[in-house]
């Protein structure tokens, strides 16, 4: 592509963003003199793109009112955005695959490859996607480590808030309840884990990356991280019923099931022991409290509001 080539489509993606600019403000946000602004803009008239002239104090440029830019024009963070929305849309039944199609074949080859990694890597779990993205560069930053099996580099703040340098692999992203979640090998640790995306900053690709385990389900994998996450009480019963119908009411980001002799044994942990008692209580089935022995009083507590309401 041509400087000038360059150039005029910088400035129509700034009309685009901004759609009314003087001169002065479109040569200092591209870096050029107001000359060449008008010469560009002569050249985008010239190729049909419909850009007035307002002359005067008070006038500038501005893209034709229903003017409407090309996919082309989508920057790096736009495509991410897109995708993301198309893949949501997908998963939820809507007939998105046209659209994605469309959008990968206007991309140029550096944006496309980020929105296909995107598209490649991105998993939910069964709850809603309604998670906010961390910044939409380090998601895809991390999405490419993923799909090209490449160390990414950044630095990462921890839930005691200290931000230091990191290096992982990242297997996957995986979105839940409001959360964005990089499975990967964490490299300092020499471990896998399940790291927040959205304390991710900087995030840039490295070297050759470690390859996720034979079998390796993102899901599965983040929904038994935070079901182990360090509570105040850590709780095992004994739900008198198989492993369907408890799974049912206790999903994996809650609990870990285990077949027992006498039903399933669940085992979660929680910072409220009440809490637990009311979710035993809506469990439709009998149970038995292996731990702890707290959880009993909780639950007669509990038996005795219920008896007098």
């Amino acid at each position: 592509m041509s400087s000038k080539a360059g150039r005029v489509l910088a400035l129509l993606e700034a009309l685009q963003d901004h759609p009314s600019q003087t001169g002065p403000q479109l040569a200092a946000r591209l870096g050029v003199d107001v000359r060449t602004v008008r010469r560009d803009v002569v050249a985008l008239q010239d190729l049909g793109i419909p850009v007035d002239a307002e002359r005067g104090p008070a006038g500038g440029y501005r893209l034709a009112a229903g003017y409407r830019m090309p996919p082309l024009m989508l920057t790096a963070a736009e495509a991410t955005a897109v995708t993301l929305g198309l893949v949501a849309a997908r998963r939820e039944g809507l007939d998105a695959d046209g659209a994605l199609a469309k959008v990968r074949r206007v991309l140029p080859d550096p944006v496309r490859r980020r929105a296909e990694a995107l598209e490649a890597t991105l998993r939910f779990t069964g709850s809603a996607p309604d998670a906010a993205p961390p910044s939409l560069d380090e998601l895809a930053v991390l999405a490419e480590g993923a799909l090209r099996r490449r160390r990414v580099h950044a630095r990462y703040t921890t839930s005691a808030g200290e931000t230091a340098p990191r290096e992982v692999s990242p297997f996957g992203l995986v979105a839940h309840a409001g959360r964005w979640y990089v499975p990967g090998f964490d490299h300092a640790r020499g471990e896998p884990r399940a790291l927040r995306a959205d304390r991710f900053t900087g995030a840039r690709l490295g070297g050759p990356g470690t390859a996720p385990p034979p079998g390796f389900d993102p899901v599965a994998f983040v929904s038994r991280t935070l079901a182990r996450v360090p509570w105040a009480h850590e709780v095992e019963v004994v739900v008198h019923a198989g492993a369907a119908d408890v799974a049912a009411r206790f999903p994996p980001t809650l609990a870990e099931l285990e077949p027992g002799d006498h039903g399933t044994i669940v085992r979660l942990r929680a910072d409220s022991l009440d809490w637990v008692a009311g979710l035993l209580a809506g469990a439709g089935h009998d149970v038995t409290v292996v731990r702890p022995p707290e959880l009993r009083e909780a639950l007669h507590a509990l038996a005795d509001r219920l008896r007098r309401a």
